[in-house]
């Protein structure tokens, strides 16, 4: 099994959320988070001041997945989230040891 982590624009969420649902994943789990890579932010006009925004928002979606999935998925959001421009975002994979449901116990491929 393997736990994906991906940061992506807010904008291109839906249309990932609807690819992932199409390729069979069940569960995931979504997070507002804020942050920034190499673009650094940018700076705005607000009243006449100008103010420095460093702290961008983004999606993280967690998924974990039977490893015959990792492929596609990755492909799926690569495809769907990216423009080609600073600030698509960046996919993490991770190796899980072990997944267990709390109802009843199932253990590994069967708990996701």
């Amino acid at each position: 099994m393997t736990k994906l982590e991906a940061i992506i624009q807010p904008s291109r969420f839906e249309t990932v959320k609807e690819v992932l649902s199409e390729l069979g994943v069940e569960g995931m789990t979504i997070s507002d988070v804020r942050g920034h890579g190499r673009q650094k932010g940018h700076t705005e006009n607000y009243r006449g001041r100008e103010y420095s925004v460093d702290l961008l928002p983004k999606i993280k979606l967690e998924v974990v997945l039977a490893d015959n999935l990792v492929d596609a998925v990755v492909d799926a959001i690569v495809q769907t989230a990216g423009s080609g421009k600073i600030g698509d975002g960046k996919i993490f994979l991770y190796k899980v040891e072990e997944a267990i449901r709390i109802r009843n116990q199932e253990r590994g491929v069967a708990a996701l």
